[in-house]
């Protein structure tokens, strides 16, 4: 969802495909970017990614994987520099096909279930509640995006890591 409002945002429509994946390319920050929208089975992101990778020559490190959480509150978003899958077979997919773990993350909360296994969790939809949160969390995961592009990943860590408070003072739920 959020590399397709991304798309929409910055004039460039998903719609070449090419490595089990839709495309498009824009500039954020007079910087050219390639937003990449896999095709695949998640479990299988690797697939595209990889290939894209390789395709590009590029470094890990302009690579910025966007990806659900359920380690995280429904809304949070999290940005780290490198680490582990976490459980999520997507993002295992991508370390393996990679041979790293040397690549960004901006992580979306989705919280994690009380009554559904995790593999049946991913697949509902959105609560009714969640879905009239939603637009804003998408939002929120587009400016972390760009602020990585824009101000840099430490930048833009101490922007979206940290918790958001209300007006007392205290996080927000």
């Amino acid at each position: 969802m959020v590399v397709r409002v991304l798309a929409d945002t910055h004039g460039a429509p998903l719609n070449q495909r090419k490595f089990h994946s839709r495309f498009g390319r824009c500039r954020i920050d007079h910087k050219d970017v390639l937003l990449v929208q896999p095709i695949t089975f998640m479990n299988l992101s690797g697939v595209s990614v990889g290939r894209w990778v390789k395709h590009l020559k590029e470094k890990f490190s302009s690579l910025i994987v966007i990806h659900d959480d359920m380690d995280l509150p429904f809304d949070r978003i999290r940005i780290r520099p490198r680490g582990g899958h976490g459980g999520h077979r997507g993002i295992q997919s991508i370390m393996e096909t990679l041979g790293t773990d040397h690549f960004v993350r901006i992580k979306i909360g989705i919280g994690r279930p009380e009554q559904w296994p995790p593999e049946i969790f991913v697949l509902q939809p959105f609560s009714q509640e969640e879905s009239q949160q939603l637009e804003p969390v998408i939002r929120r995961g587009c400016e972390a995006v760009e602020a990585v592009i824009k101000e840099g990943l430490e930048s833009a860590m101490n922007q979206f890591n940290a918790p958001i408070l209300n007006s007392k003072g205290t996080e927000a739920k």
